[in-house]
């Protein structure tokens, strides 16, 4: 999955970097402290991570919870090499910020979300709606689209959800998702599980595993029941990991997909 993105307002360093300027409202909190404050981020991609980051001008950034790390990581974030420790009251998170080591970024910082190694920032905002995982890449589409396709889904050879009125998910860089009333779901099959998961682009997931003993990975279904506003059309509906089960489409066998996910399932 490429993370280029092809605008002319991106840049480039020397040191690999993918940078453009953002019109958005950006807040960062740790609990009720808000540390990061701007209107002037920055979205930076880094050359190995698919999604961007967010940077920002140190004057629209809280300095005075920041102390210089005491055990600076090495090999992380393009070869960043000042990083910074958070104090916030007798709470101390090591080396959640750091700069850039590209002088176009020198002014900037970064800031770890909580989801990556369970420390960082907790709170994001854009203008007010809270996004989640990592900002959202402009230069990334997600569409659902009611669809009137028939769709079969089987797990060891055994149908668990056949229907023709699937919502088709397209995703930039992923492949197709095929999204089906739960009425065409045998989920007597399935047992749910207390696994959950966040996306920036579709909201939180709640999963089912496979009941049987075929040997499938756990949390293969998933549903949102509350997606964000923009997918709103496959609320409540349910998907399939491609990567792990069969799914025909109009009588053709679709083709299991090499993703990110399929190492994920395989552990």
């Amino acid at each position: 999955m490429s993370a280029i993105p092809t605008a002319r307002g991106v840049r480039t360093t020397p040191e690999g970097l993918l940078w453009e300027p953002s019109e958005r409202w950006v807040r960062g909190r740790k609990g009720d402290v808000t540390v990061v404050d701007s209107r002037h981020p920055v979205l930076v991609w880094e050359p190995d991570l698919p999604v961007p980051q967010y940077a920002f001008p140190r004057a629209e950034v809280r300095e005075d919870l920041l102390r210089p790390a005491k055990n600076p990581p090495t090999g992380r974030h393009a070869g960043s090499r000042i990083f910074y420790d958070l104090a916030i009251g007798d709470e101390l998170l090591e080396s959640v910020a750091w700069t850039f080591p590209a002088d176009d970024l020198a002014g900037h910082i970064a800031f770890e979300w909580f989801w990556y190694r369970g420390k960082g920032l907790d709170h994001w905002y854009e203008e007010e709606e809270e996004i989640f995982v990592h900002p959202r890449d402009p230069h990334k589409r997600v569409d659902a689209l009611p669809s009137s396709r028939h769709v079969r889904v089987e797990i060891d050879g055994t149908v668990v959800a056949d229907t023709h009125r699937p919502v088709l998910l397209f995703e930039t860089g992923l492949p197709v998702r095929y999204y089906v009333p739960r009425e065409d779901v045998r989920l007597d099959l399935l047992v749910a599980t207390d696994h959950s998961s966040q996306c920036p682009y579709k909201g939180t997931a709640a999963y089912w595993s496979w009941r049987g003993e075929a040997d499938v990975p756990p949390n293969l279904v998933w549903t949102y029941p509350n997606p964000l506003p923009a997918v709103a059309a496959v609320e409540g509906l349910v998907a399939f990991y491609n990567e792990a089960v069969d799914i025909i489409v109009d009588g053709e066998r679709v083709e299991r997909p090499v993703t990110p996910f399929t190492k994920m399932l395989s552990i």
